[in-house]
């Protein structure tokens, strides 16, 4: 695919989420995309964001969990960058104004405190180079439309990210089983899901040497300071004005995000 078209794709996008409004799937309007070139479509979407004012504070990884594989017919995660709009706070309140079509998950974050590249990272690397993790959501919403995605749309609309909320209790990985630690998820006061570190590739530090693998084939180091969502431990939440989740990891603590407005579709 020649660097017009992937301009063309990567602004349609960026502009797809400044006016909260969808597009049609990538493969319906060309079907050769290639996984290659739907990364190369989010870096376009993305250079957009930092050119506005943006900057880039971490790395998401996705489509951990083999349900979404299965949906998607791929058999690895993909990734998607996060950027300094995307960031809230435990308690804050989302604006569903500002989304399109978001769906909630829960999972757990890291925060480095040293440089991290690949090739060669393993699990280990990945707890050692860890400063603390984090109970998160992250708000997945795709600009396309009706959430008709197949893993190069995925890919191109930055792995589907939205925004995210990082809890404010912060836990040791070196103390804290993060692959057995169950999670619960809680929809305005009732159990809506629940899940262990487990199933996201084993072990969420997994999730996290993968990516660090994959990107330090491109060139592309984790920084001291980034933030490193690992993938979904919950099911899809979809959410509404007025709804409140909570998500809590055994043995670190928990996440509340409140919801309020309406969404753009």
């Amino acid at each position: 695919m020649n660097e017009d078209t992937i301009q063309h794709y990567g602004d349609a996008l960026y502009d797809a989420w400044r006016e909260c409004r969808t597009i049609a799937p990538l493969l319906e309007q060309a079907p050769d995309i290639a996984l290659a070139d739907a990364y190369r479509i989010q870096l376009r979407y993305i250079e957009r964001r930092v050119a506005a004012g943006e900057r880039i504070v971490g790395k998401k990884i996705g489509v951990t969990s083999k349900p979404v594989q299965d949906f998607l017919g791929v058999f690895q995660p993909d990734f998607g960058q996060l950027t300094s709009g995307m960031v809230f706070q435990e308690g804050d309140t989302i604006d569903l104004g500002s989304l399109i079509q978001p769906k909630a998950e829960a999972e757990l974050a890291f925060v480095l405190k040293e440089d991290l590249q690949g090739p060669g990272v393993t699990a280990m690397d990945v707890i050692r180079a860890t400063d603390y993790v984090l109970p998160c959501f992250e708000i997945v919403d795709s600009r396309i439309t009706d959430w008709k995605i197949k893993i190069q749309d995925t890919v191109a609309d930055n792995a589907s990210c939205g925004v995210y909320v990082l809890g404010k209790t912060k836990g040791d990985p070196r103390k804290l089983d993060i692959t057995l630690a169950g999670m619960v998820l809680e929809k305005n006061g009732e159990i809506f899901s629940t899940g262990v570190g487990a199933a996201v590739q084993g072990s969420p530090a997994n999730a996290v040497a993968w990516l660090a693998n994959t990107l330090g084939e491109l060139g592309i180091p984790f920084k001291a300071g980034e933030v490193i969502l690992s993938g979904s431990q919950s099911a899809l939440v979809p959410v509404v004005d007025g709804d409140e989740l909570v998500c809590t990891v055994g043995g670190l603590g928990s996440c509340r995000v409140k919801f309020a407005g309406r969404s753009a579709a």
